[in-house]
């Protein structure tokens, strides 16, 4: 859960650096990011990808929409990983940030003209196609430029991934994909090989986000498999790709469970190879698309405390409201997933008691709030340093400028230096695009 170390009856330090003197340097609000754990995390699912699947491995895809800057697709260059992109603009970043386009794979629900243009330009080397619009609009823009574009159906297995709704993503009644139940997946696939300008390599299913068991993913191998095994019957040759997604849960809280990569692949690798038997279909190159169980337990974010109220409740019970420099603004998940997180007293040990305290945000919202219920320390006071760690995914990706409150920084940290890589937002940023 911690990159950082968060030591009984110390400061909070990170690759020897202190809360207190990063806030000092960098300001709070910030995301502080712990690059060599980036690293080894990446290459962790690498090793468990190749080790599982051999000669059958695919690409590790990181996923972008977790968190992106040029700076990290740097650090995914060097790593020798692909990236998963799902707009535009996160392509924009991958390219800035030396990606090879033959790395890259574009997703998406709803991509527009522009954009797939602009994928098959740059040479992408597959294009995840998401609906039967979709397929036309990818075709044209090949044909338009000459080139044969590499393509993967994204199709929904009819998976119940026990995960929050909002984040569930291969159950029927969503907008991703096409449907292997209603037919629809068989649809497409006929409606791709009607054109000469795409050549269709595979299935693609991603089940949901913050998934901590292994059987959704075999299940979801099983019911790609076998239509891979219709297809191979159909037209007497096999695709040779599947991509499984990504979703691999990581822990939040004191006590929760994390899903490793070499645990994952080893189910992974199993259920492939055992329904691949079952259907008589050599084995496919097995690509994965991990994000926030790549980036997210990297990264804490540093508030500074600014205001404390006591709360009596009807019950008659007391509540202490800690309202801190961020909020909604730097993580949503909370108000939006009922994600749920832990802090803890950053700049300096307390023996103090522990107090029944609410943590909240600074904006105008009573739904503003990061964690609902904690025992914190009975005398954190105003100017207090408070971290709350895994925020590397979804937090400054999801951030907003709600209130018009300016986006934190980013601050890479590495072997005992730390250094920006996303600025923090200004007033003069806001006020930029203003006509």
């Amino acid at each position: 859960m911690w990159s950082a170390n968060v030591a009984q009856g110390k400061e909070l330090s990170i690759s020897g650096i202190s809360a207190t003197n990063l806030a000092k340097e960098f300001g709070t609000p910030a995301f502080i990011m712990d690059e060599a754990d980036f690293r080894a995390r990446a290459k962790a699912w690498d090793e468990a990808l190749k080790n599982s699947f051999g000669a059958s491995a695919g690409t590790v895809y990181y996923a972008a929409k977790a968190f992106i800057c040029t700076e990290v697709a740097r650090w995914v260059k060097d790593i020798g990983i692909g990236i998963d992109v799902c707009t535009g603009g996160e392509l924009a970043v991958a390219l800035a940030g030396g990606i090879n386009p033959t790395m890259i794979q574009l997703h998406g629900n709803n991509k527009s003209v522009s954009e797939i243009e602009k994928a098959i330009k740059a040479g992408v080397e597959t294009i995840v196609i998401d609906s039967l619009i979709e397929i036309e609009r990818v075709a044209l823009a090949a044909k338009k430029i000459g080139k044969v574009q590499r393509v993967l159906l994204r199709l929904t297995p009819g998976i119940e991934a026990h995960t929050h709704e909002s984040i569930a993503t291969a159950h029927e009644d969503v907008k991703f994909g096409f449907s292997i139940a209603s037919g629809m997946a068989w649809k497409s696939i006929e409606a791709v090989r009607n054109h000469e300008s795409l050549e269709l390599r595979g299935f693609h299913a991603h089940i949901g986000s913050q998934i901590l068991d292994t059987s959704s993913f075999e299940i979801s191998a099983q019911r790609l498999i076998a239509l891979l095994a219709k297809y191979r019957d159909a037209f007497n040759s096999q695709l040779p790709e599947l991509d499984l997604g990504g979703g691999y849960g990581i822990h939040y809280l004191p006590g929760d469970e994390e899903l490793s990569p070499v645990v994952a692949m080893a189910a992974l690798a199993s259920a492939v190879k055992a329904n691949c038997i079952l259907h008589n279909l050599d084995l496919p190159r097995v690509s994965i698309e991990p994000g926030r169980a790549i980036v997210g337990p990297t990264m804490f974010t540093l508030y500074e405390v600014g205001t404390i109220k006591d709360v009596t409740l009807e019950s008659g019970d007391n509540r202490r409201y800690i309202s801190i420099d961020g909020g909604m603004s730097d993580n949503i998940r909370p108000a939006l997933y009922e994600a749920e997180y832990t802090a803890v007293l950053a700049n300096r040990a307390s023996n103090a008691e522990l107090i029944s305290s609410r943590l909240v945000g600074k904006h105008c919202e009573t739904g503003d709030i990061l964690i609902r219920d904690i025992a914190l320390a009975s005398d954190i006071a105003v100017g207090d340093l408070l971290a709350t760690p895994a925020t590397g995914a979804y937090g400054r990706s999801m951030a907003s400028n709600y209130n018009h409150v300016p986006r934190p920084p980013v601050i890479a940290v590495n072997d005992g230096k730390a250094r920006v890589i996303v600025r923090r937002e200004t007033e003069a940023d806001l006020l930029g695009l203003d006509i």
